[in-house]
């Protein structure tokens, strides 16, 4: 869900005021359910408990011919908060779907903090893929299955791969790559 409250979030800030339906737009037009759980109804899920708890305020209706208005909606100050909040941990995450949904909105932060975050991201991917790769002598052990070294050179190499990536990312960025603010 984490991931799914930082698109909302950064969509609605990219494109505010705006609605429910243009948030799940552009979310489709991105492919975000390919590398991501949210779905429609997470969205407007989202939607709604982030305007319940203060994030998000409702900035007047726009006509629909198709039905009620629909509702805009605009980031608070808390809800600015909880981007940059939310934005800090998915760029240090080694999980997937959170560290993507933070690329996807890197740009709203200065260039050299995103590159302090990737590097910190990059140390914990490395950390977890030393970790696996030193528990492969000690398989198979007595309980574990036989498979248990494959499994633990998959997932070192998974973040083998982050690593490598992240760093790629990390030179284009101090290359100037991408505009940001400064």
């Amino acid at each position: 869900m984490a991931a799914v409250r930082l698109l909302v979030l950064g969509v609605i800030r990219t494109r505010q005021p705006t609605y429910g339906y243009a948030v799940r737009r552009e979310l489709l037009s991105w492919r975000a359910e390919t590398w991501t759980n949210v779905k429609p109804g997470s969205i407007y899920h989202a939607l709604k408990q982030l305007t319940h708890e203060g994030k998000l305020r409702a900035a007047g209706t726009e006509d629909s011919d198709q039905g009620p208005g629909r509702t805009l909606f605009e980031l608070t100050e808390a809800g600015e908060a909880e981007f940059r909040e939310r934005m800090d941990a998915a760029l240090v995450s080694i999980d997937m779907e959170e560290l993507g949904a933070g690329i996807a909105f890197m740009d709203a932060l200065p260039r050299a903090h995103v590159i302090a975050k990737l590097r910190e991201q990059r140390r914990n991917a490395a950390a977890v893929r030393d970790e696996l790769r030193a528990m492969v002598p000690d398989f198979p052990g007595r309980y574990e299955p036989p498979h248990a070294p494959d499994l633990l050179e998959l997932w070192g190499g998974v973040f083998d791969n982050l690593t490598a990536w992240t760093d790629g990312l990390i030179e284009r960025l101090a290359a100037g790559e991408y505009r940001m603010p400064e």
